[in-house]
């Protein structure tokens, strides 16, 4: 049933959490696949793993960036050092609260109403029905498009950086 407004959502007596997974995913704008990988942790290793993914699995005459948060992992020096041999990746770093500007957040949006009706008994159903939704969805490439008009996106911004230099001031 649903909750009422202001009602917080809790979990039955008798929930279990089966573990969690970490999905990496990265979108190709221009033809809306995506270059994805599950894995179990999300550290370094993990990130690095799903980097070298991304550059066998796209034409090496182009030049990649990549829009990220402000995760240790996506900082890490041996990610750096890999990303310094590497000059075709250029990194952008999104500034705290404003997943918004990264476009693939928009695929994050849909897969979790995809799994939201989704009941797993444990992380391998989850990495199964996650599987399952990916090759539907590179099955049929959409390109995500901005709806915001250019005001909105700009005043937005602004707002970005006046919370982050708040941020850095203190």
């Amino acid at each position: 049933m649903p909750l009422g407004i202001g009602h917080i959502q809790t979990k039955s007596h008798n929930y279990t959490r089966h573990g969690t997974i970490t999905l990496f995913v990265a979108l190709d704008y221009l033809q809306g696949k995506l270059i994805s990988s599950i894995k179990r942790q999300h550290r370094h290793q993990e990130w690095l793993a799903f980097l070298k993914k991304i550059n066998k699995e796209t034409p090496k005459h182009l030049q990649l960036h990549l829009i990220v948060d402000n995760y240790a992992t996506h900082k890490h020096a041996v990610v750096k050092a890999w990303l310094a041999k590497h000059p075709r990746f250029h990194i952008h770093f999104t500034p705290t609260s404003s997943s918004w500007m990264n476009m693939v957040e928009r695929f994050f949006r849909d897969i979790t109403v995809y799994l939201r009706d989704g009941s797993f008994g444990s992380v391998l159903e989850l990495e199964s029905s996650i599987t399952t939704f990916m090759s539907l969805r590179n099955a049929q490439p959409t390109r995500y498009v901005w709806n915001a008009k250019g005001e909105e996106i700009l005043n937005k911004i602004q707002r970005a950086r006046e919370a982050l230099e708040t941020a850095q001031d203190k």
